[in-house]
C-alpha cells in the first residue's frame, strides 16, 4: 500500500512559509545531492547502501566543496547585469 506523504490541499500559511524559505530549499538541494550520491555509490558496490552512510560520505568527501559552489553560483546570480 503507497502512503500518501502530500500536505493536504487546505495547508496552513506557516508551512507554505517553509516550503519558501531559503533555509527549506537549501535542505531540498542538499538531500537530493545525497540522494544522488547513494545512487552513485550503491551502483558501485551492486548494493543499496543506504541513505545513512551515504549521508556520512558525501558529507565527508563533497559537502564543503557543494556548499562552496552554490555560494559561488549565488553571489554571481546577485550581480546586476551591465
Amino acid at each position: 500500500m503507497k502512503e500518501n506523504l502530500e500536505m493536504p490541499a487546505t495547508e496552513p500559511a506557516e508551512s507554505q512559509f517553509v516550503k519558501n524559505s531559503v533555509l527549506y530549499k537549501e535542505f531540498l538541494a542538499e538531500r537530493e545531492e545525497i540522494l544522488k550520491h547513494k545512487w552513485i555509490e550503491s551502483e558501485k558496490a551492486g548494493t543499496d547502501i543506504g541513505f545513512e552512510k551515504a549521508l556520512l560520505d558525501w558529507i565527508v568527501k563533497h559537502r564543503s566543496s557543494w556548499r562552496d559552489r552554490r555560494l559561488k553560483e549565488a553571489r554571481t546570480e546577485e550581480k546586476p547585469a551591465s
